[in-house]
């Protein structure tokens, strides 16, 4: 599909998207661009580049696809350098998680003969940077696109191919109706978790009550590990939308104080019913991490026994999993899983057994 690919930005996203380019043969040649060498080299290392360079015109020459994967407070200031400099017939496209800012100024400076395509591959956690750069990130996971009427179908099609071949499912949205959808099931959780941890590290007795949080607080609080720059800037692109979902989510908070207060069980029931009966309209989704424990994520291929020859090569040398996760697997080719330990020795000690099998370790 493409000759030269440059991917802006090489952390979780970046990294990941060049993975899977250079896994699949996608991509002729993978160049990175960014500011800091050791990192580049890392993503060298880790197969998300063939190449890197830190002079954002030599990395743009001869590319015929553009990935900008910078934070989102970043994007537009990127492709006001990256537009003027590509060659006509390029494909330009970001990965922000906010669109209608991002896509207007892109239109606006768009040159003549090159392409814009806004788009937002809705995968990651809480963990960022070329180290948790995962070949199969995307597998399943939504892609968002966000043509607008000045979207040329050519490189529509382009991006779209490219994010399906990740694994992806790709859909279309407005760019607008894009940032109404992910402030309501995406910012608004995060702030929400944010200032769930912050209101209970502030009650008297914090110390006490976080000793026994369980799986419940957890899974509710895991996103507020998150990187707080780039949450930042993510909830200045979107506020709008943020303080209108924060706005109903307050009406909402206001009504069941009122059925508290007036002691109306009936009520209570009917509305964690109806909270019930939404959330289980959900797909199931692979659960967050576990900050306690010692971990690290390995590449297996996708065959009967791999899970079972990793154990036994573990048991062999004396170490227990005290966890274990698939996190994504492209089927008949190969997966991630997610082992974790009580100490961290042992999953270093289990790390090096592995590597002596050829197996890839990533260690967190």
């Amino acid at each position: 599909m493409i000759e030269r690919a440059t991917i802006i930005g090489v952390g979780l996203i970046g990294g990941s998207i060049g993975m899977g380019l250079r896994a699949r043969g996608l991509a002729g040649t993978v160049v990175g661009v960014g500011r800091d060498e050791a990192k580049l080299a890392r993503a060298v290392e880790r197969g998300a580049l063939d190449c890197y360079v830190t002079d954002l015109a030599a990395g743009l020459a001869g590319a015929d696809l553009v990935i900008v994967a910078v934070p989102v407070g970043s994007v537009v200031p990127v492709l006001r350098e990256v537009l003027p400099q590509v060659a006509p017939g390029t494909v330009v496209t970001d990965v922000g998680s906010c669109k209608a800012a991002i896509v207007a100024a892109a239109e606006e400076i768009t040159p003549p003969g090159v392409y814009f395509v806004g788009g937002h591959p809705m995968a990651g956690s809480e963990q960022t940077g070329i180290q948790e750069a995962d070949r199969y990130l995307f597998e399943g996971a939504y892609y968002v696109l966000t043509p607008t009427e000045r979207t040329e179908s050519y490189a529509l099609d382009r991006v779209r191919g490219l994010a399906s071949k990740l694994g992806c499912r790709v859909i279309e949205m407005h760019p607008r109706e894009h940032d109404r959808a992910v402030g309501a099931v995406s910012h608004l959780p995060h702030l929400l978790a944010c200032a769930l941890v912050n209101t209970v590290r502030r009650i008297p007795g914090s110390e006490t009550a976080l000793s026994l949080a369980a799986g419940g607080y957890r899974d509710t609080t895991r996103v507020a590990a998150g990187n707080p720059e780039m949450w930042r800037d993510i909830f200045l692109a979107n506020r709008d939308t943020v303080r209108a979902v924060l706005d109903r989510f307050r009406t909402e908070l206001d009504m069941v104080t009122r059925i508290l207060d007036e002691d109306d069980g009936g009520r209570l029931r009917d509305w964690l019913q109806e909270a019930k009966n939404s959330r289980e309209l959900l797909p199931a989704r692979m659960k967050g991490f576990l900050n306690d424990l010692h971990e690290m994520v390995i590449t297996i291929s996708d065959r009967p026994g791999t899970i079972a020859a990793v154990a036994s090569t573990l048991a062999a040398g004396g170490l227990n999993i005290s966890d274990i996760e698939i996190l994504r697997v492209r089927e008949g080719e190969g997966g991630t899983v997610r082992l974790a330990f009580a100490r961290e020795d042992e999953r270093d000690r289990a790390a090096a057994l592995l590597s002596l099998e050829g197996i890839p370790v990533v260690k967190r």
